[in-house]
């Protein structure tokens, strides 16, 4: 019980320490893709891999349903965004026939395009695969956003807007993550249903 109270205690102050700023500056940067039908590209490995599948999922399909029973979004566009971690066949066709630290890179290469958006998760930030993708996302001209820990890694100077959970334990930066992944899922919804909203009192 004890070890369950400090874990729980240990996450609450990381999660009052998270910095807001540049959680609205990401929610902006996705905001402003979506207004101007752009792509957001997810990806990490392991945890962030699932939290990249996760946050697609609920930009992706979430903004857009369940919505209040008075609201129509059949009208309203949806946002267009693609977790580049759950096509298993295409992972593991470049994983073998290349090398592991190109699942991402080569998969986004094939569509990304200026003002699209590239959001790299990594608890560590040293994720060579996820490094790559940024890299090549920053040469197309697409912005980068991501969320990492520990002291930011070798990512944290490829993003145009980064969060850097401040923990040293990968369990409690995957936490922190999962609440981020959150707060800006929410905070899209809330702006893609008010477009809803707007065009059905026009």
């Amino acid at each position: 019980m004890e070890d369950f109270s400090r874990y729980i205690g240990e996450v609450k102050g990381i999660l009052e320490r998270l910095p807001l700023g540049p959680l609205q500056a990401i929610c902006d940067v996705l905001y402003h893709a979506y207004e101007n039908d752009r792509t957001v590209f997810v990806f990490g490995n392991g945890g962030s891999a699932a939290l990249a599948s996760h946050l697609a999922c609920d930009l992706g399909k979430g903004t857009h349903a369940p919505c209040p029973r008075s609201l129509d979004m059949s009208g309203v566009r949806r946002i267009k965004v693609l977790s580049v971690t759950d096509n298993v066949p295409m992972i593991t066709a470049w994983a073998n026939d290349a090398a592991y630290e190109d699942i991402f890179v080569e998969q986004i290469d094939n569509f990304i395009e200026r003002g699209d958006v590239a959001f790299g998760i990594s608890g560590s930030g040293n994720s060579p695969n996820v490094l790559k993708a940024l890299q090549l996302a920053r040469q197309k001209g697409a912005t980068t956003v991501g969320f990492t820990g520990y002291q930011g890694g070798k990512m944290k100077a490829l993003l145009d807007v980064g969060i850097v959970v401040p923990s040293n334990s990968m369990q409690q930066i995957e936490d922190a993550h999962l609440v981020l992944g959150h707060l800006v899922f929410l905070n899209l919804r809330d702006r893609v249903q008010a477009r809803g909203v707007r065009m059905q009192h026009a």
